[in-house]
């Protein structure tokens, strides 16, 4: 098979050996894989708010999960319009707005804290959410896009590779600055209330959120201002060629929609998504269920997960020059099908341990299903990307329904069922998707034509 190329030549797009950099442009493309970091370092911290807010609110289990409810529905409602900003202004205008609005979210959690109510917060995370739906939206099919069509897979999970270090930090810093270690029993609430001081005590944890959540804002807006004033690729930094206004090709909805590999490659994406967000959302109160550690401890353990998850993705990503992307992804998926049978079965620490080991393999799974999805669209990339990140939404379903699960049989395990089943599903993306060839390939993209022998 010979590479054949029907648009025109860029600079980003020139490579030597099939490399996965961007000739000129490391800046841009330093800077773009910095928010795969500043988003993972945000979506983990919401995992330390669940708890957090279950203390500070008195909330139950299903309460608490809102907060990933509220972050994950904004991917759904954001990341069409997101697509269609992108597609009249550039992947760049994009990021810039997506990392405004999530500046301004994150500072919405300082009048939150001092009104004192849920509802606020909710609202905060809900911006937050809208943002890093506008990042996604951009980063990912940008990343893909920013150099040769061979080596997408590769350059996009080189990037995320940036998201599991985020996603550590954002579990340390919220374990260290917002966990207080102050945890009452029951019978010192009860004084605490005969008191008049329990309230207070309530006040003083929510506060805690706030310094972390402003500094990350004020980092946020600053990458903003670095990334309006560096060099992209002309093709990525401005509308598409095809118009002045930008829309959406006449039936590209419907292309899109017609595109089985796409098509399942979403469907793919939202399981896993709701599978992610729910195994580790849920990690915190599955430890305090079923072991006596608590809350600062727990939150070390979760760390120790999204090491796990970060050393997954840097072993695996060299081995995808040897095993096919979707091969790799397919044999991870029925691994962790297996472990969370145990998780179910064996609450305690040892289900814990089984919950960290799938985290390891769970590590290449979003970026090459995304990758794979929005692979030889052209200029339909940006709006393929956009049905990707509504898939995200699966973030917003699958903690709540857990939660649900867990109420109703009295056991936090029993909603561990929910993630393997989506792991099946993830499975079934992998091993199936070489037979979905129904791709769409318009003007600008890299062609396959037939060698000539």
């Amino acid at each position: 098979m010979q590479l054949v190329s029907t648009g025109s030549k860029d600079p980003s797009q020139q490579h030597e050996g099939g490399s996965i950099f961007p000739r000129g442009y490391m800046l841009a493309f330093f800077l773009t894989t910095t928010i795969f970091f500043v988003w993972g370092m945000s979506n983990n911290l919401t995992d330390i708010l669940v708890q957090q807010f279950r203390k500070s609110f008195e909330l139950s289990l299903l309460q608490a999960q809102l907060v990933q409810t509220s972050v994950f529905l904004a991917y759904g409602i954001m990341a069409t319009p997101a697509a269609l900003l992108m597609r009249r202004f550039g992947y760049k205008a994009g990021l810039v707005a997506g990392l405004i609005t999530f500046g301004v979210g994150t500072l919405m959690f300082w009048p939150a804290a001092v009104i004192g109510k849920y509802l606020p917060f909710l609202i905060a995370l809900f911006v937050v959410g809208s943002g890093s739906s506008i990042l996604e939206t951009a980063a990912n099919p940008l990343v893909a896009q920013f150099g040769t069509s061979e080596t997408s897979e590769r350059r996009l999970n080189f990037a995320q590779a940036f998201n599991p270090p985020g996603t550590i930090a954002g579990v340390v810093v919220g374990t260290l600055f917002i966990f207080s270690g102050v945890e009452k029993s029951a019978t010192q609430v009860t004084a605490m209330k005969v008191a008049g001081t329990y309230e207070a005590y309530l006040h003083s944890e929510i506060l805690r959120v706030v310094p972390t959540y402003v500094v990350l804002g004020v980092i946020v807006l600053l990458l903003a201002l670095l990334l309006s004033r560096a060099k992209f690729p002309q093709s990525l930094d401005s509308t598409d060629d095809h118009g002045p206004a930008s829309l959406p090709q006449s039936g590209a909805y419907g292309r899109l929609f017609r595109n089985g590999r796409l098509m399942f490659a979403v469907v793919a994406q939202f399981f896993y998504v709701g599978a992610q967000v729910g195994i580790w959302s849920t990690l915190i109160p599955y430890l305090k269920a079923y072991t006596t550690i608590g809350d600062r401890p727990a939150g070390y353990f979760l760390t120790a997960t999204l090491v796990a998850f970060a050393l997954g993705r840097i072993i695996s990503t060299p081995l995808m020059k040897f095993i096919s992307p979707a091969k790799m992804i397919g044999i991870y998926a029925l691994i962790n099908v297996a472990l969370l049978g145990f998780v179910v079965t064996k609450p305690g620490m040892s289900g814990a341990v089984a919950i960290l080991v799938v985290s390891l393999f769970m590590s290449v799974m979003y970026p090459t299903i995304f990758a794979l999805g929005v692979k030889g669209l052209g200029d339909d990339t940006k709006l393929a990307g956009s049905l990707l990140v509504v898939a995200i939404l699966g973030g917003a379903i699958f903690p709540v329904a857990m939660g649900f699960v867990s109420r109703s049989t009295g056991s936090v395990a029993s909603g561990y069922a929910l993630p393997a089943v989506s792991f099946v599903v993830v499975a079934l993306f992998a091993f199936l998707m070489p037979k979905l060839t129904d791709l769409t390939v318009s003007r600008h993209s890299v062609e396959i034509a037939p060698q000539t022998l």
